[in-house]
């Protein structure tokens, strides 16, 4: 049926327009066709996938045809009352046929089985039956065969405009069961993880990345990882490559005047064109670390544009193609947008006796200093400083922050103006300082940290400092295993210092509990078995969490499994790689969770703030009533799921809400500055984050979960 390639060494993977299946069937006894089909372009619907071609007769009627979101596949022995020709799609409504409804249709691999017997057709989607057709309905002297009568079916492509892959087709006999064909010999993959981005901002389905002359443009990185259809990584001797494409064609940006190229990989400091160096799959998995040239980010400002990762000297397998949300180009220097959000001015947000505020965060990773942003601005706005027209040389370090949601140019919104705690002596605790007041006290710092003393080598904060998440998952649990905690407590120290981001010092400290207490979980799941059953592993999971996150009285729902269990990329077995990838993300969230002031609201019934673990698409969803957007003010409290440990950002409880302008928001809490520790020892009376919340001007009423069933 094809020729084997070099992706899997004996498996096929064929164009539609190039399929072609023959054989010789005995209706009688029946027999079964099972085969997986990748579909990435439909200019038509409905168009016929696969025609059905019998010996007999010199018709061509469909055997599978898609349209839209509904796969049909017809019987062999129906002979449809007007002969179907080529590229005649348009069905009468009495032909009969089995009917499915596929969520996602294109750009998925999807398993197609189909058994015919005496009595019965059977459609069966990714191993599940879906639908079937008695044939005694049927059954007339045109449209049933006599005996058992053998006849020849040929499988041809149907719609010329239709384009796709097939992937292990087969004949077989009826005896063999479709569920385990299904699950034999998957078909691969190609996506990126997004639990690995670091340093690009995400707002509103967009990434802004910062871009410009090499002195200025920022190091962003990411995983791709090589996937079964079950996000199994694959282990293959594959390279991917990246460019960089108009988001609104798909073609490739060209080279700038000066020969740049439009796309730069950085490796060990130095900068290659990034279709010079691909990166190599190690087990199922690729680094990049990238950045984008300069006149793109000055010229382009209203251009969007789309990073394409696809495996080297395979172009044209969609499916071992991914791309990149569109972005947007911007250069720090860039005159900031006008906002389409009314706030409150900064100077309304600054009270004259310098408390800090709580706020809701565009900014996730922020250093300790007093600052304000103003939502909806353009990601490269500056810096303002509260009571003060200069940006801080803390601030412009921020700007470095390695995390994903660090909105490292842009001006924090006005939350936070009425969440204050006013203590006599809370002024004292103000750090916010004037530029040269900021610059002695970070020569101070260091000097008072590096008196300390500590046995992780410069060179590994630096790493840790300029890596991927990646980077540092794979330092911290080399770290973890060979040092103290006070070691570890002097790393985090260090790492936040020099990163200007205070939120890595989170991530860093809890890694030797994270890794400890998640061996003994697995140990305890796993009893030594390389995988275990999901559906068996969940209550240990369920112990582990509700001890880490001091909750007795609140139990997880099934909603919350089947999260994790995506989270965990595993169908009915899990094996320790799926594990870790759950653990790193629910650790953290047990972890905010045993803090006092998250840990009331999540055991708190009447009302739910936090109704479990739910996706930001299920946020959305939630707030949107039958007429559109519920009122503005409502809003819903959720752990992002795209943030897993070490990102400065795992474990953060984010504010999903209505805005004033009738759009949705996402927005992270930043809860350092009211519930640090410097503030709990200093005795200072803090209002509940429920009260807090509510007194928000943008918040005004707790939003429900619509689940999706």
């Amino acid at each position: 049926m094809g020729q084997n390639n070099q992706i899997t060494g004996e498996d096929d993977y064929i164009l539609l327009k190039d399929f072609k299946v023959e054989t010789e069937v005995d209706e009688e006894k029946g027999f079964i066709l099972c085969f997986w089909v990748y579909i990435f372009n439909s200019n038509a619907f409905p168009s016929t996938i696969l025609k059905q071609v019998h010996a007999e007769t010199n018709s061509s009627p469909p055997l599978l045809v898609l349209n839209e979101k509904t796969l049909m596949i017809f019987p062999l022995t129906c002979l449809h009352n007007e002969a179907l020709g080529p590229g005649n799609t348009d069905f009468p409504s009495e032909v009969p046929k089995v009917s499915a409804e596929i969520e996602h249709p294109q750009n998925n691999w999807i398993h197609v089985g189909y058994e015919v017997s005496s009595d019965f057709v059977r459609l069966y989607i990714n191993g599940e039956i879906a639908g079937e057709l008695h044939l005694s309905s049927l059954s007339n002297d045109n449209s049933m065969p006599n005996g058992s009568r053998k006849r020849t079916l040929i499988g041809i492509t149907g719609d010329s405009n239709l384009q796709g892959f097939i992937h292990d087709a087969k004949v077989l006999p009826s005896t063999l069961s479709i569920k385990e064909q299904y699950v034999k010999d998957p078909p691969l993959r190609l996506s990126i993880d997004e639990s690995s981005i670091s340093d690009i901002e995400e707002d509103n389905g967009f990434w802004n990345i910062v871009g410009g002359k090499a002195s200025c443009r920022r190091i962003f990185s990411l995983d791709v990882v090589l996937l079964n259809t079950f996000g199994q990584p694959v282990n293959k001797e594959l390279e991917v490559i990246a460019s960089l494409l108009y988001a609104h064609n798909r073609l490739p940006v060209e080279k700038t005047n000066d020969e740049e190229p439009p796309l730069l990989a950085s490796c060990d400091g130095i900068e290659f064109a990034s279709c010079d160096r691909p990166c190599k799959l190690s087990k199922g998995r690729a680094s990049f670390k990238l950045k984008i040239s300069k006149v793109l980010s000055s010229k382009c400002d209203n251009r969007q544009f789309c990073i394409k990762f696809g495996v080297s000297k395979l172009e044209g397998y969609r499916f071992l193609e991914d791309f990149s949300p569109s972005i947007r180009c911007i250069s720090r220097n860039r005159t900031p947008r006008t906002s389409t959000i009314i706030w409150k001015k900064v100077s309304a947000v600054h009270p004259v006796n310098g408390s800090q505020p709580f706020g809701l965060d565009d900014s996730s990773c922020e250093p300790k200093h007093n600052t304000v942003h103003e939502a909806k601005l353009s990601p490269t706005s500056k810096r303002v400083r509260l009571g003060e027209a200069k940006i801080s040389a803390v601030d412009q370090h921020s700007e470095e922050c390695n995390s994903l949601a660090s909105k490292q140019n842009q001006v924090e919104n006005g939350f936070g103006s009425r969440l204050e705690a006013r203590p006599e002596n809370f002024e004292e605790m103000n750090t916010s300082l004037s530029d040269s007041e900021s610059t002695g006290a970070r020569d101070s710092a260091l000097k008072s940290v590096s008196s300390r003393g500590h046995s992780v080598p410069d060179v590994t904060i630096f790493r840790y400092c300029l890596g991927g998440l990646t980077d540092r998952s794979l330092l911290l649990k080399e770290i973890a295993t060979t040092v103290s905690d006070e070691e570890i407590s002097g790393f985090a120290e260090q790492v936040s210092l020099y990163s200007g981001c205070s939120h890595h010092r989170h991530q860093i400290k809890m890694a030797k509990r994270l890794i400890d207490e998640g061996t003994v979980a697995w140990n305890l799941i796993s009893q030594n078995n390389l995988q275990v059953q999901w559906e068996s592993a969940v209550f240990e999971i369920e112990e582990q969490f509700m001890k880490i996150a001091s909750c007795s009285s609140r139990s997880l729902t099934q909603q919350d499994f089947e999260l994790l269990r995506k989270i965990a990329g595993c169908q009915e077995y899990m094996a320790q790689e799926n594990f870790e990838k759950m653990w790193c993300w629910l650790y953290p969230v047990a972890y905010t969770l045993s803090s006092d002031w998250v840990n009331a609201m999540w055991n708190s019934t009447s009302p739910k703030w936090i109704e479990g673990f739910i996706t930001k698409e299920e946020a959305e969803l939630s707030l949107q009533g039958s007429r559109g957007l519920q009122e503005p003010g409502t809003f819903i409290l959720r752990f992002p799921t795209s943030r897993s440990w070490p990102h400065p950002d795992a474990g953060n409880l984010v504010v999903t809400y209505v805005g004033t302008d009738y759009s949705l928001h996402h927005k992270p809490l930043s809860l350092d500055n009211v519930y640090s520790s410097g503030v709990r020892e200093k005795n200072v009376k803090v209002k509940p984050l429920q009260d807090m919340l509510l007194e928000e001007p943008e918040l005004s009423r707790l939003g429900r979960i619509m689940r999706r069933h």
